[in-house]
């Protein structure tokens, strides 16, 4: 092991220059990004890291090879013994014979067609022009835009979000569920869930329903309508949502979030109430 103090630009330059195989071992989810990974992309270099940061978005079996299983394990040590193995094992077995294999000439043709793959796949992907045009496209402009309807007729905008927010933090304490009923019928599952607002405006929550992932079921986020007749105890309201029934309904939480059409949210305010 080497360790390289001062790692700046310049060295990384001198690193990705000469290098076949990149590889990154962090434990998810602490790698920031992986910008070295995506500089040897330009010089003919291969990626071989663990799920995490860029690889996470760009690997595919073509490009290069993939170490974990996109899930955090935390400080688990037997953990990081599987992931070792399964790293000296690729190399072994898929990698150093790719790289050696010279049938037919002097040229390795299966580990030279993955790096043209490489390069004309990730390299206009993952480049300084990508992030400006994302950034730009997905937050300055929308900022700006932001800024403007704020700004307009008097700052009306600003100053609903501004009285919206305090608000929110004066009478958030007084939100609270009430019972939660379920059926299931033709596949599908009905929630009816009460809610005691308390002090806060209806239209300044939204009540939803969220499932974590696991195993091989993505997250789940289902929004609630608030039904206007139906019968309630004093002081609260109901809501209600309808949906398939393929989770059992011991994956579902209910919890309440704050809502104003026009704030940047959860940025703006950052309060959850989780059904208990």
């Amino acid at each position: 092991m080497i360790f390289l103090s001062d790692y700046d630009m310049r060295l990384a330059q001198d690193l990705v220059a000469g290098i076949d195989l990149w590889i990154n071992t962090p434990r998810r989810p602490w790698e920031a990004c992986g910008t070295s990974g995506m500089k040897i992309l330009a010089n003919g270099g291969l990626n071989f890291s663990e799920l995490d940061g860029w690889w996470a978005e760009a690997y595919d079996s073509g490009v290069g090879w993939a170490i974990g299983d996109r899930r955090e394990h935390g400080e688990d040590l037997a953990w990081d013994a599987t992931e070792a193995q399964e790293m000296y094992s690729i190399l072994e077995n898929e990698i150093i014979p790719m790289f050696y294999e010279r049938s037919g000439g002097k040229t390795p043709s299966r580990w030279i067609a993955r790096v043209r793959e490489s390069m004309a796949r990730l390299t206009p992907e993952f480049s300084a022009s990508r992030t400006i045009r994302d950034y730009t496209v997905s937050y300055y402009l929308p900022a700006a835009l932001s800024y403007k309807s704020r700004s307009e007729d008097g700052q009306r905008l600003a100053q609903s979000i501004v009285a919206w927010k305090m608000d929110i933090e004066k009478h958030w304490e007084s939100l609270r569920f009430g019972r939660t009923t379920t059926e299931h019928h033709s596949g599908q599952r009905s929630f009816r869930i009460e809610v005691f607002v308390g002090s806060l405006s209806p239209d300044s929550i939204r009540v939803e329903l969220y499932a974590d992932a696991h195993d091989q079921t993505v997250g789940a986020l289902h929004p609630m309508d608030r039904c206007g007749d139906c019968e309630s105890s004093v002081g609260s309201l109901v809501y209600l949502s309808t949906i398939s029934a393929t989770r059992p309904v011991t994956d579902y939480t209910a919890r309440i979030v704050p809502f104003h059409p026009g704030a940047v949210l959860p940025l703006e305010a950052p309060q959850f109430l989780w059904q208990r």
